[in-house]
């Protein structure tokens, strides 16, 4: 009975351990590495020190990024539609809290990524210290 009672614990343990990896593969927006650091106290950031607020950061990602305030952290996002071959039309645009595909019109939340199409946008990864953010895949 321990035995089983130990081997349980330990599968337990082995399969409830995220190896906390981080998914953002898109068949349509190819993966590329940048890190680029943003300093909120700058003017053309400073929206981001408040909840619910974005901004546009061109020239880095497919499209550009939209970097987003959630009110508990920072959510950073390519600005390609996730569900679109690369094109003219294909850069997202601002709506309140969601992003617009001007292809399709398809809307993602800026909280979740989510839309209502196959793949969610694609996410990279934010890291706050103190007023200055570090955005990086």
């Amino acid at each position: 009975m321990k035995k089983h009672l130990l081997i349980f614990i330990v599968l337990t343990l082995f399969l409830g351990c995220s190896d906390s990896s981080f998914n953002n593969k898109n068949p349509y927006i190819p993966n590329y590495t940048f890190t680029i650091d943003i300093n909120m106290n700058l003017p053309a950031y400073s929206n981001l020190q408040y909840p619910s607020n974005a901004i546009y950061y061109s020239g880095i990602g497919t499209k550009g990024i939209y970097i987003f305030n959630t009110g508990s952290g920072y959510n950073a996002f390519d600005a390609a539609c996730p569900n679109q071959v690369i094109s003219s039309c294909s850069t997202m645009t601002l709506k309140g809290i969601n992003l617009i595909c001007p292809c399709d019109s398809a809307e993602y939340s800026l909280f979740t990524g989510q839309g209502g199409s196959q793949y969610p946008l694609k996410q990279y990864r934010v890291e706050v210290n103190g007023n200055v953010l570090r955005v990086y895949n």
